[in-house]
């Protein structure tokens, strides 16, 4: 695969902007690391020209950005049956499974949604790196729903451009426990990596800005059945501000969903409770509708996934018993 070209032009009211600041506002899925590699191998010009990351841009600049053609991947292509809403020749929409691993890492590098796109596709992003190709947001292992992927650099940076400024509409369904005394509310609390737990997220003053509104679409007798919407996309985001409410996702284990919210309760329904967790083992947390503009026809698609059946069978289940 030949090595890939960017242009972008400073627009004319862009004020005083280092280079790399400017671009990492263009390539939201471009780390500053690699940035930093691409500028020091001379893969970013100005005007022709190969430039320091502190330059000043000027409005009217021409910036390339080359990315050298990919190293060949150490991860293999596999066979896995994907669930595939839509597909063309720039991206497709995939409705995820839970238990499904989006990318591989370290101790886990079969078996992923990466590993099966790369049997499906000829062609895939690199601009998130060789380990997440076409990816252009994520979700969690047992989350299940939709999420997009790109088949080539300028799809995901004009999708990943949309996800930076809030264009990509994420609505997400969710049974928590407990009623929320404010039926529809926004949680605007900023996320960090737990100081103690790297596998963890939590409410941190110093974690990056993170904002979730929520709506209650019904309640069974301790649980709720909620709407949400992603204003941002933060690690576990919507798993860390329903905890910090007091009504985590139900049978969330990381994020106080099983066990603790067993205190208190009577035998009876600590019995109910308990069988529940042996048959739902998952956080009760889908990605139901995603929306955005095509990056080539310039048109907003809407795709939406079915509540699965777990989820629904929950619901069913806490709404006619009455322990």
């Amino acid at each position: 695969m030949d090595e890939k070209k960017l242009q972008f032009i400073v627009p004319t009211d862009k004020g005083k902007e280092r280079l790399d600041v400017f671009l990492a506002a263009q390539l939201p899925s471009v780390t500053r690391a690699k940035l930093k590699r691409l500028v020091d191998d001379a893969k970013i010009l100005v005007n022709g020209v190969p430039t320091k990351a502190g330059h000043a841009v000027r409005p009217g600049e021409v910036i390339d950005v080359i990315f050298p053609a990919p190293e060949p991947s150490e991860l293999q292509a596999e066979d896995i049956p994907l669930d595939i809403l839509y597909e063309d020749d720039y991206l497709l929409v995939i409705n995820k499974s839970a238990g499904m691993v989006v990318h591989p890492a370290y101790g886990n590098m079969s078996g992923t949604l990466v590993n099966a796109l790369l049997a499906h596709c000829q062609s895939l992003s690199d601009v998130g790196g060789p380990r997440r190709p076409g990816l252009v947001h994520r979700l969690d292992k047992d989350t299940s729903g939709l999420l997009v992927v790109a088949k080539d650099d300028i799809t995901h940076v004009s999708l990943a451009k949309q996800l930076a400024v809030h264009k990509i509409d994420r609505e997400y369904r969710a049974i928590v426990w407990g009623h929320l005394k404010n039926k529809t509310g926004r949680i605007e609390a900023p996320i960090g990596r737990h100081a103690k737990d790297r596998t963890r997220m939590r409410i941190d003053n110093q974690g990056k800005f993170a904002v979730t509104n929520y709506h209650v679409v019904d309640e069974a007798q301790f649980t709720s059945y909620v709407k949400l919407n992603l204003e941002t996309g933060r690690t576990h985001q919507i798993r860390v501000h329903m905890m910090s409410l007091g009504h985590p996702v139900f049978s969330d284990s990381t994020y106080g969903g099983r066990g603790k919210q067993l205190t208190g309760m009577n035998p009876a329904r600590t019995k109910f409770v308990n069988r529940l967790f042996e048959k739902f083992t998952r956080h009760m947390l889908h990605a139901r509708i995603l929306s955005f503009q095509h990056p080539v026809i310039n048109e907003i698609v809407i795709f939406e996934s079915s509540i699965p059946p777990d989820m629904h069978t929950l619901w069913h289940i806490l709404k006619s018993s009455a322990v």
